[in-house]
C-alpha cells in the first residue's frame, strides 16, 4: 500500500510539499493500524489500488524498532524489522542495517511465514560452501564496503505472498571516547516510509552522566565530523529523560514527520553523545563476577608540549576540493598550535618538499604567517611519494629529538595524509611499511588519514598500528577540512604520556594493553582481564605517568564484591543473549579480540598470524561474536519453534525517568496516597536510628534496652544476621558527620545505606539509601525515595512512601521500617541518614543474630542491687519502683550488665520510649564486641557470629 500511494503521487502534476504530507497522513490515518496482522494484508481496498498494488515491487516495511541498552560504555544494539508482502506472489525482501565498523555481530533471527531460522556463529572456512543455503533465501552478511567506519549488514529473502518476515539483528559495540564524548549512532535508513518507526536507547553510568545531547539527524555527507552544524536541537519526536546515573532517549517519528524529513525513507544518523563525571585518579574500575574494566581519563592536566610534522599528499589526484579542504583545515590547525609546540611541514608527491630544512621552529606568530603562506602555495602536481615523504618525515623529527635539548616529556608525532596509492618510488606496501618502522624506530607515533576512495586502507591503517598511532578515512564528498580538524583536535592536546597500568601478577591475567605512549585531551584509556585471586576483597591498582612538570603515581585498592553497583541483571535489552548480563566479561572479550586482529595486522610471520588468528576464532565463537574469522550461517529451526519475539520492558521515565530496568515481574500500581502508606506502617520500638540509637523492646517484660554504638565512619553494622534459617541478613553503613559543638563526642555517626538480602525462596536484595532503592530479585529495578510506589514480587514487597519512610515485607512474616531523615537546610554536624525499625519479626529464626537480633528470641531479666549487694529478680509490676534506682542490673545469657534509665525519642521524634541504657558500646549486652558485628561490605551475610560468607 505504501508503495501504490508513492506511484499515485508519482502521476500527480505538482510535487508540493503540503500534497507529500497529505499522503503520509493517509497512510497513517487508514494502513497503520494494526500494521503488523498479516491477515489484515488482505482487506478490502479500491479497484484503483488493487490495479496498483500489483505493480508494486518490494514488500513493505511495517516496523522498524532498534532498542539499546548502554552499560558503562559498552552498547548493545537490537534492530528488529518486520516487512509485509501483500502482493499475489512471492517477492524478495531485503533488510539493511548500517552498523559500525567497530561493532560485532552477535545475533541474527527471522522468521518467514511459518518458518524461523537463527544464525549459528561459525568458524570461517578457507572456501565458503554454498550447501546449506535455503533455495529461498540468500544469506546475511556485512558487506565488503565500508562508508567511513560503517558496514552494511545485508539480508535478502523470498517473502511467499500474504505474509510477513520479521528480522531480529544483535550486535554490540564498546564506545570509544572522542574529543571528551562517548558517541552512539544509530542509522535509519530503511529505505522507504515505516508505520511504525521508533529507536530507544537506554544509558547505566554508575559515574554519573553529564553532558547528555541529541544533535539532528546526520546524513551520510555529514558523517565522522562529529558536530552538528546550524540547527542543534534534537530531531522531532525525540524525548529524552535523565537522572544522576539513567538517561532515556526515544526517537518515534511518525509518517508525517517521516515525510518531512526524508521522503525516501532514509532518515539519516540518530546520535547521541554524552560523558561521564571523572576525577584525577586511578580512573573507574568496574568488577563484576571475574572479570574487570578499567577506564582511565584524567582531566584538568596541563598540556604537554609537541613536536609535531605534517605530511601533505600535493600529488595531481589531490587537485580541487581535496587540496582547498586539506589548505582550509591545516590553516585553523596551525593557528591552534601552542607557544611551547614546535613544527614544520612537508608537502609530497613525486618530489618531496620541506618548508623549513633540517629544523622544526617553535610556534611563533612570523613562523604561523610563513607556514600558511607555503600551504596556501602548494600546487596538485604529479605522483604519489609515500614512502619517501614518510622516510622524509621521519628523519627531520628524528635529528630534532637528537640535536636539541627538547623536553624530555613532550610528545613526538607525525601526521600523515593522502588521497591515493603509492606510484612513485618504492610501491611495494610491505616494504614501505618495514621501512617506516625502521626510520621511526618507537620514538613517536604515526597518524595517518586518507581521502576518498583511491586510499590504500590497510596500508594506512597498518602503518598506524605499527607506530603506535590511529587512522581516519573521509569520503571525497564529505566536508575534508572540519574532519581533519576534528581528527585534530583529538591528538592535538597530549596530556600524559608513557603511561603505564599495573596490577598484581598474582591477582590478575589475561590483561589487555597496559602500556599506552601518549593519553590526549576528551579521549580515554581502557584496560580489561581477568581475577584469579579468589581470596583477595581488593584489587590493588598503580598508575604511572609523565605529565608536563612531574611524574604521576597513582595508587588505590578496589574493592572486589561490589554487586550493588556493577550487577545489572534485569536491565532491557539483555534478556535474549546468553551471558549478555555479565557486560564487564564481555567488554574484557571485545576488546582481547580487538587486539588479537590489530595484532595479526601488524604480525609478518605467517605461524605467528596464524596463531593469533586461532586464538581470536576461538573467543569469537565462546562469545558468538562475527568477526574476519567467523561468519554467520543460518539454520532452519524446529517444527514447533516460536517466531524471534522482542522481550525488552520499555523503561519508565515518569517525572524525570527514575527507572532504567524490566518492570516484568512486579507490579506499581499508579496513583498510590501517603495517607494509604502511613496506614500500612505498623509502629515498633526495636531499632536502630540517629547516630545510631539502639532499641529492643520486650513486649513480654513490659520494658525497652537501649545502647549507643560509637563506630567510625565507614563501619558496617551487621543489624540481623539469619541467612542460613530464613535466609534474612541487614546490614547498615554508617556515614560521618562533625559533633555538636561543646559535645562529648569526637563525632557523629548515621545510617547512610541500609541493604537488605534475602536467598528464601529465590536471591533478592535491597539497597536503600535516603534518595534511592535499588531492588534486585532476578530483574532489576531502581526506584526514587522522592516518589510513591509500591513494588511486589513472589516473595518480597517494597512499599515506598515519598520522601518518609521503605516498608520491606518478606514472605508476609518479616517486616522492616526505614525511615528516611531528609534536611532541607542541615547545620553542620547534620547528614540525611536512615533509620531502621523490626516491625514484624516473626518468620526470623531463634538463631537470629546481629546488633538487634540475637533479642528478638531471648528475654531479658531485670534485677535490683541492694545495699547489701544481694540481688533479686524484679517483677513486672516493680519495673516503676525501680526507676529511680541508679544500681539496676539485666541479666543477659547469665552476664549482669548495670543500666541506667533514660529516656529516648524515635520515628522522627513523635513517640518517646522509656528504656534501660547498657553503656560502653553495649559491654556486655551483646555478644562480644561491637567490632566483632562489623561486616566487610554490605552484601556480607556472615552466616554465624563472627563468621563472614557473600550472598
Amino acid at each position: 500500500m505504501i508503495l501504490w500511494l508513492c506511484l499515485c503521487w508519482g502521476f500527480s502534476p505538482s510535487a508540493g510539499q503540503p500534497d507529500s504530507e497529505l499522503m503520509a497522513r493517509y497512510l497513517e490515518e487508514q494502513l497503520l493500524a494494526d500494521y503488523s496482522i498479516v491477515e489484515q494484508v488482505a482487506r478490502r481496498v479500491p479497484r484503483q489500488a488493487k490495479f496498483l498494488q500489483r505493480l508494486e515491487t518490494r514488500p513493505r516495511m511495517s516496523e522498524f524498532h532498534v532498542r539499546s541498552t548502554i552499560i558503562s560504555r559498552y552498547a548493545f544494539t537490537t534492530v528488529s524489522c518486520t516487512m509485509v508482502n501483500s502482493g499475489s506472489e512471492a517477492r524478495e525482501g531485503v533488510f539493511e542495517m548500517q552498523i559500525p565498523a567497530a561493532a560485532f555481530i552477535s545475533n541474527f533471527t527471522m522468521s518467514i511465514g511459518n518458518k524461523t531460522y537463527y544464525g549459528e556463529v561459525t568458524g570461517k572456512e578457507k572456501k565458503n560452501s554454498s550447501d546449506d543455503k535455503a533455495r529461498h533465501k540468500k544469506p546475511p552478511s556485512p558487506t565488503d564496503g565500508r562508508e567511513n567506519g560503517y558496514e552494511t549488514f545485508k539480508a535478502s529473502v523470498f517473502i511467499p505472498r500474504k505474509m510477513q518476515a520479521r528480522f531480529l539483528l544483535h550486535y554490540e559495540e564498546l564506545l570509544q571516547r572522542r574529543l571528551g564524548k562517548y558517541e552512539y549512532t544509530v542509522s535509519i535508513r530503511p529505505q522507504q516510509l515505516v508505520g511504525r518507526l521508533r529507536v530507544e536507547v537506554n544509558i547505566l553510568e554508575n559515574s554519573g552522566i553529564v553532558s547528555l545531547e541529541v544533535p539532528p539527524l546526520r546524513n551520510s555527507k555529514q558523517k565522522g565530523s562529529g558536530k552538528a552544524e546550524g540547527d542543534v536541537s534534537p530531531p522531532p519526536s525525540t524525548v529524552v529523560g535523565q537522572t544522576k546515573t539513567l538517561a532515556k532517549v526515544t526517537f518515534n517519528p511518525s509518517v508525517v514527520q517521516q515525510t518531512r524529513i526524508a521522503r525516501n525513507g532514509i532518515l539519516g544518523d540518530f546520535i547521541i553523545r554524552y560523558d561521564v563525571n571523572r576525577e584525577l585518579s586511578v580512573g573507574d574500575v568496574q568488577i563484576l563476577n571475574g572479570y574487570f574494566v578499567h577506564y582511565f581519563a584524567p582531566t584538568d592536566l596541563p598540556p604537554l608540549p609537541k613536536n609535531v610534522v605534517f605530511v601533505l599528499d600535493s600529488s595531481a589526484s589531490m587537485v580541487g576540493t581535496k587540496l582547498k579542504q586539506t589548505k582550509e583545515a591545516l590553516f585553523t590547525i596551525l593557528q591552534d598550535l601552542r607557544p611551547e609546540d614546535h613544527f614544520n611541514i612537508i608537502g609530497f608527491s613525486n618530489r618531496i618538499k620541506v618548508w623549513q630544512q633540517d629544523q622544526l621552529v617553535p610556534v611563533t606568530p612570523n613562523n604561523i604567517r610563513d607556514a600558511k603562506k607555503y600551504i596556501h602555495n602548494m600546487s596538485p602536481t604529479g605522483g604519489t611519494n609515500i614512502n619517501g615523504a614518510l622516510q622524509t618525515g621521519a628523519k627531520l623529527l628524528n635529528d630534532y629529538i637528537a640535536q636539541n635539548d627538547i623536553d624530555a616529556r613532550s610528545v613526538s608525532l607525525i601526521i600523515f595524509l593522502t588521497d591515493g596509492r603509492p606510484t612513485v618510488g618504492e610501491t611495494q606496501s610491505s616494504k614501505i611499511l618495514s621501512n617506516t618502522k625502521d626510520a621511526i624506530r618507537d620514538k613517536f607515533c604515526l597518524f595517518t588519514i586518507g581521502i576518498g576512495n583511491d586510499v590504500d586502507h590497510k596500508l594506512l591503517e597498518r602503518m598506524a598500528l605499527e607506530n603506535c598511532g590511529m587512522t581516519r578515512h573521509f569520503q571525497e564528498d564529505e566536508d575534508a577540512a572540519s574532519h581533519l580538524k576534528g581528527f585534530y583536535d583529538e591528538i592535538g592536546t597530549p596530556l600524559l604520556s608513557d603511561i603505564r597500568v599495573d596490577y598484581p601478577e598474582d591477582d590478575v591475567e589475561q590483561v589487555t594493553q597496559n602500556f599506552f605512549p601518549n593519553y590526549f585531551n576528551g579521549s580515554e584509556i581502557i584496560i580489561a582481564g581477568k581475577l584469579i585471586n579468589c581470596t583477595s576483597d581488593k584489587l590493588h591498582v598503580e598508575v604511572t605517568a609523565s605529565n608536563s612538570k612531574k611524574y604521576i603515581l597513582l595508587k588505590t585498592d578496589v574493592a572486589i564484591d561490589l554487586p550493588s553497583r556493577n550487577d545489572i541483571r534485569g536491565v532491557p535489552g539483555l534478556e535474549d543473549g546468553k551471558g549478555d548480563s555479565n557486560y564487564i566479561e564481555r567488554a574484557w572479550s571485545y576488546l582481547t579480540i580487538k587486539e588479537l586482529l590489530n595484532s595479526r595486522l601488524k604480525s609478518d610471520d605467517s605461524q605467528e598470524k596464524d596463531s593469533l588468528m586461532e586464538k581470536a576464532k576461538s573467543m569469537a565463537l565462546a562469545y558468538n561474536f562475527v568477526t574476519p574469522f567467523t561468519v554467520l550461517k543460518m539454520r532452519e529451526a524446529g517444527l514447533h519453534s516460536e517466531p524471534p519475539q522482542e522481550e525488552f520492558i520499555s523503561p519508565s521515565t515518569d517525572g524525570i525517568g527514575e527507572k532504567l530496568q524490566s518492570l516484568q515481574g512486579h507490579k506499581a500500581p499508579p496513583g498510590i496516597r501517603r495517607e494509604q502508606d502511613k496506614q500500612r506502617i505498623k509502629i515498633s520500638k526495636t531499632s536502630a536510628d540517629g547516630d545510631p540509637h539502639f532499641v529492643i523492646d520486650f513486649p513480654s517484660s513490659k520494658f525497652s534496652v537501649c545502647f549507643n554504638i560509637d563506630g567510625e565512619p565507614g563501619d558496617i553494622l551487621r543489624l540481623v544476621s539469619d541467612h542460613k534459617e530464613s535466609g534474612v541478613t541487614v546490614n547498615g553503613q554508617l556515614i560521618g558527620a562533625p559533633a555538636p559543638p561543646n559535645g562529648h563526642k569526637k563525632h557523629r555517626t548515621y545510617f547512610s545505606t541500609i541493604t537488605i538480602l534475602s536467598n528464601k525462596p529465590e536471591r533478592s536484595y535491597l539497597e536503600i539509601t535516603p534518595r534511592r532503592v535499588i531492588l534486585d530479585d532476578g530483574e532489576r529495578l531502581v526506584l526514587s525515595c522522592g516518589r510513591s510506589a509500591v513494588v511486589r514480587s513472589r516473595s518480597l514487597e517494597v512499599s515506598i512512601s515519598a520522601h518518609s519512610n521503605i516498608t520491606v515485607t518478606i514472605r508476609d512474616t518479616i517486616s522492616f521500617v526505614i525511615l528516611i531523615h531528609h534536611y532541607k537546610k542541615p547545620a553542620p554536624y547534620q547528614r540525611n541518614h536512615l533509620g531502621f525499625y523490626i516491625s514484624n519479626s516473626k518468620g526470623l529464626s531463634s538463631d537470629s543474630h546481629g546488633l538487634l537480633g540475637q533479642f528478638l528470641s531471648h528475654e531479658v531479666k531485670l534485677l535490683q542491687e541492694s545495699l547489701n549487694t544481694s540481688r533479686q529478680e524484679a517483677g513486672q509490676n516493680q519495673t516503676e519502683a525501680l526507676k529511680a534506682n541508679p544500681t539496676n542490673t539485666l541479666k543477659v545469657k547469665g552476664r549482669l550488665i548495670p543500666v541506667v534509665w533514660k529516656q529516648r525519642r524515635i520515628y522522627n521524634g513523635q513517640q518517646e520510649v522509656d528504656c534501660w541504657f547498657a553503656k560502653n558500646n553495649a559491654d556486655k549486652l551483646i555478644d562480644g564486641t561491637y567490632k566483632d558485628y562489623l561486616a566487610s561490605h554490605p552484601f556480607d551475610t556472615g552466616t554465624s557470629f563472627g563468621t563472614i560468607n557473600s550472598l
